[in-house]
């Protein structure tokens, strides 16, 4: 893609729009006339992961430059998309407002961390990153602290808390793609591995970026338009974000005087004691921090022409991400009246008033997501037996639950809207999956044929060997993350909450004191990484209680918050052993100096063809 594609942004993705909103409407066309929903689902998929895959073929590049940082001519407004896409992965379309439906207001953490974190990479690193120069997080590490050893202790940190994110992502794709495509999540993972290798793989970071705006577009449109529809049918007016209070009102009335769901917290509890209050605050502080520390959102702003657009962009990012997040508390709360309206109430007392329930429930039960008394609800004959068995006679009084994660895809469906919307629904948490998870697979493979292969093995390597070296790693990282996926080894937001705690500890302190101070020395930024990782990762395995061994919380502290253990221990340690160590040369000090003063060309700047 050339600099004729940059300067005509603008109509392109202009016309990507329009053409997807007729596709949108062809499809309900079709559903008017008879297609089958399995067929408007296969349509949905497969179309929109060949646009991306078409993206990623055209901006297939063997430049060095252009393939680790889009040759660095991202304008501001199209970077902070791509970086809202990058950002707005599975967890925050698919999983927060299921996240709100299932635990009430104290998930607001999630949103209050999540946006308070861009002010951090706005105010402390993204602009002095950008005035740095070079290509990963790691390099930063590396040419700061002196030595390759700094380098390496941050690719193992990158390495483990982005692994663990694209397995969330592809979680996310998996339940997707199991629902729509009807096939088992352990296929379903492999197939979402298909999607994200095409948009990553040929054209590196140029081919992320334009595919992560084209992906935003989507995401946007699908999560806008089904809880636009409720929001006009319950008040009659649709602009959810700000009607959705009159419907919490009768959301309210309801947990009030009706039974509670299953696993379901009421939308207004609060935090019952200090406990709960002090894991509230922690873990917005573990995500703001880790927010600011993620390496894929990090190397977003190592694609703007100069730093004030890479001030520009974080500033553009906020705001795409605040339309979706100002939007998620309504989504939960319709589809919380939805499920009250609609499911509860329902007639259990025979086999044939069971077949009646929406062929939703048995949908979803069957890629076990929806449970009626305690089982999956795969059958009505299992359901039917399951209730008989418990003396339940209706649904007011059996328990009724649906995996969080699904929430946001299933009320469409629930809602009884048409099912393109539903198909829509699905195509945007595609989108925001395979988005976010390629601008992880990216950050791992450049670290690993960057800062391992090219800096540390053979310096001396071709351009064409490099990114050969870093397409294998991407492929092979892509199908351990999806085999990883598989085995169902948390909630998406647990994941997500887990790798934001791993590098808000192991990379946070080392980043902002590396600029910000600098007496920091190379033995005191090691010591601090390897102290508040090393923490925080042990308690996270130590508290698991699957993956883990399953021991007692400190202080009744939650594994998702685990950062909050790690971070003093790493400023506190990277402090103490600066100060025991000689320190930086003052040629270094002069250097980090010049990083904090944003206007002039970056100090690092790596070109290749």
């Amino acid at each position: 893609m050339s600099t004729d594609f940059v300067s005509n942004l603008r109509k392109i993705y202009g016309t990507y729009t329009g053409g997807f909103v007729a596709f949108v409407v062809l499809l309900a066309i079709l559903e008017q006339v008879g297609v089958p929903d399995r067929i408007i689902g296969y349509l949905f998929v497969f179309f929109t992961i060949a646009v991306y895959a078409g993206i990623g073929i055209l901006s297939r590049t063997m430049q060095v430059s252009e393939y680790y940082v889009a040759g660095r001519r991202v304008p501001a407004f199209y970077n902070g998309m791509a970086t809202a896409a990058d950002w707005m992965s599975a967890a925050s379309f698919i999983a927060m407002a299921g996240g709100l439906y299932a635990r009430g207001y104290s998930y607001l953490a999630f949103v209050l961390g999540w946006t308070g974190g861009y002010v951090l990479v706005a105010v402390l690193i993204a602009p002095y990153l950008r005035k740095f120069g070079a290509y990963t997080v790691p390099d930063f590490l590396g040419s700061r602290y002196g030595g390759n050893f700094a380098r390496f202790i941050g690719i193992v940190v990158l390495f483990c808390c982005s692994f663990t994110y694209i397995v969330g992502q592809v979680t996310g794709t998996g339940i997707i793609a199991s629902r729509f495509l009807g096939i088992s999540y352990e296929v379903a993972v492999f197939v979402g591995l298909v999607g994200i290798l095409v948009c990553s793989m040929m054209g590196g970071m140029r081919a992320v970026t334009w595919t992560q705006v084209a992906q935003y577009i989507v995401l946007i449109i699908a999560y806008l338009i089904p809880v636009v529809i409720l929001s006009a049918q319950k008040t009659g007016v649709p602009i959810p974000q700000l009607m959705y209070g009159e419907v919490l009102q009768q959301v309210a009335e309801l947990e009030r005087t009706k039974p509670a769901l299953e696993g379901v917290k009421p939308f207004m509890a609060t935090p019952a004691n200090g406990t709960e209050w002090f894991n509230f605050f922690a873990l917005i502080i573990c995500l703001m921090i880790g927010t600011a520390s993620l390496p894929h959102v990090l190397m977003r702003f190592f694609t703007t022409p100069s730093v004030r657009d890479a001030r520009k962009s974080v500033g553009w990012a906020l705001f795409f991400i605040f339309l979706l997040y100002f939007t998620a508390p309504a989504y939960a709360t319709f589809a919380k009246l939805e499920v009250y309206q609609n499911v509860l109430g329902a007639d259990l007392s025979t086999l044939e008033a069971v077949q009646g329930l929406p062929a939703w429930i048995f949908t979803y039960g069957a890629i076990e997501l929806v449970q009626i008394c305690g089982v999956n609800a795969a059958s009505a004959q299992a359901v039917f037996e399951a209730c008989q068995a418990a003396g339940v006679t209706d649904l007011v009084h059996a328990q009724f639950a649906i995996k969080s994660d699904t929430v946001v895809i299933a009320t469409p469906e629930i809602a009884g809207l048409p099912y393109v919307i539903a198909g829509l629904v699905a195509a945007g948490g595609l989108a925001a999956a395979l988005s976010t998870a390629d601008g992880l697979l990216l950050a791992i493979a450049n670290a690993l044929s960057h800062d391992i292969y090219y800096r540390m093995v053979d310096p001396k390597a071709s351009t064409r060997k490099r990114l050969i070296v870093a397409r294998i790693l991407l492929v092979a990282v892509a199908i351990l993350a999806a085999y990883t996926a598989s085995f169902k080894p948390g909630g998406i937001l647990s994941l997500v909450a887990w790798a934001f705690s791993l590098a808000a500890a192991g990379l946070f302190p080392a980043l902002v004191m590396g600029i910000w101070w600098t007496r920091t020395t190379k033995q005191g930024a090691i010591a601090g990484m390897l102290a508040g990782f090393g923490v925080t990762l042990f308690y996270l395995l130590w508290t698991h209680p699957t993956m883990g061994f399953a021991q007692p919380e400190w202080f009744g502290i939650k594994n998702i918050s685990a950062a909050i253990l790690g971070l003093p221990v790493a400023f506190i340690v990277t402090y103490v052993v600066s100060k025991m160590t000689p320190e930086p040369s003052q040629e270094m000090q002069d250097f980090v100096t010049s990083i904090r003063i944003p206007k002039g060309k970056p100090l690092m700047e790596e070109t290749g063809t």
